[in-house]
């Protein structure tokens, strides 16, 4: 049952992400609120997906808040990052560069709003990133960033990315950190049944020294780990 029930997954997550990519690039040029629509339908579908095809559960405990915050997210699998625009309002999502170049979803994402991060690059190109997120903010747009840099085992511990830091002061955002569990679920090719949580800390405010602000994001996104 397992099994049939990856197969069927698989089949009607992966034609489904086609077809609905397609269709919001074909959206762009007429409309924005249509092709921002068709991407949150992309996370819409990967949800219909897991709850009727693989039988899983989605717990959220607390919300999204309405102002423009920074959203640091526990990274366990590609779940979540699929999640974020049905989870928030037009969420901005720090990504890395080479995602940029995947076919149709790099355009898709770049049109969206998605924040490019090349860890290579100089100063020049972190402070237009920089830029590129300050204006998102301007228009009341939520970022969200793995502060881990890359998906890491569920129950594992990692210290935070520099650039998490970085961000976090030349921002002067509030920072709300989110654990979520997904992947004992959704990390690994077979996928499992079962309750993927999210789970909303507490807002940690602008302007705090980079030990302590660091500390209570990776306390707060492993809340779900013990």
């Amino acid at each position: 049952m397992r099994l049939l029930r990856n197969i069927a997954f698989y089949v009607a997550f992966y034609i489904g992400s086609l077809l609905i990519t397609s269709a919001s690039l074909a959206s762009l040029p007429f409309s924005v609120d249509a092709f921002r629509a068709r991407v949150r339908n992309w996370s819409q579908w990967q949800r219909w997906c897991l709850v009727n095809l693989l039988g899983c559960r989605i717990v959220v405990e607390g919300q999204p808040v309405q102002e423009p915050v920074l959203y640091a997210i526990k990274h366990e699998s590609f779940f979540e990052a699929i999640d974020a625009p049905r989870l928030f309002h037009l969420p901005s999502v720090f990504a890395k560069q080479e995602l940029f170049s995947i076919p149709l979803w790099g355009r898709a994402a770049a049109a969206f709003g998605l924040v490019p991060v090349d860890r290579d690059a100089g100063p020049k190109a972190l402070m237009q990133m920089i830029r590129a997120a300050k204006a998102l903010i301007a228009e009341g747009r939520p970022l969200v960033i793995f502060p881990e840099g890359t998906r890491v085992p569920h129950g594992e511990d990692r210290e935070l990315q520099s650039g998490f830091a970085g961000l976090y002061k030349m921002l002067g955002l509030p920072v709300i950190p989110v654990a979520v569990n997904s992947g004992p679920i959704y990390h690994r090719l077979l996928k499992n049944p079962g309750t993927i949580t999210y789970r909303f800390g507490e807002a940690i405010p602008p302007g705090l020294p980079r030990d302590e602000v660091e500390a209570r994001v990776r306390q707060a996104i492993n809340a779900l780990n013990r």
